[in-house]
């Protein structure tokens, strides 16, 4: 069994929830991004007002859980990276979760991805970094995490 951290936008903390409960079921060890447990995140909507927040932005608050979600990444064995629709955009990666799929690389963890490599034309930027990397899409099927 694998120590996985989930990454993702946390518009996507239902499924990141679901997802940690079902591969626990399963015998690994997982971390979600400390802000979902920090401020009991439970549905985008609490998502988006903590990202609006003077706090998160302008007091430092994104920055500290940046890094405490890379050491999470530094000491786990993979990533799951959470890539739902998101603003119309299927398969939606951000810029954060892009950049921590790159450090997962570097540090030579594998690197699940839920749903395919986003093909819209608004993360077109990112698509051939994203395949540089060789994440293994699963499809949502949680068998294919070993």
């Amino acid at each position: 069994m694998m120590k996985i951290t989930i990454c993702g936008s946390a518009h996507f903390v239902e499924k990141m929830r679901e997802l940690k409960e079902s591969l626990a079921e399963k015998g690994h060890d997982v971390i979600i991004p400390y802000s979902i447990i920090k401020y009991d995140l439970k549905n985008p909507e609490e998502a988006q007002k903590l990202k609006d927040s003077r706090e998160y932005l302008n007091g430092g608050v994104k920055a500290d859980l940046t890094k405490k979600h890379f050491d999470e990444i530094k000491n786990s064995d993979a990533i799951l990276v959470i890539n739902e629709e998101k603003n119309n955009i299927p398969n939606y990666i951000g810029g954060a979760t892009f950049a921590e799929m790159l450090f997962a690389f570097y540090l030579g963890k594998k690197i699940f991805m839920l749903n395919p490599i986003p093909d819209h034309e608004k993360l077109q930027m990112f698509r051939d970094e994203i395949e540089a990397v060789k994440p293994l899409v699963i499809n949502g099927n949680l068998e294919e995490i070993a």
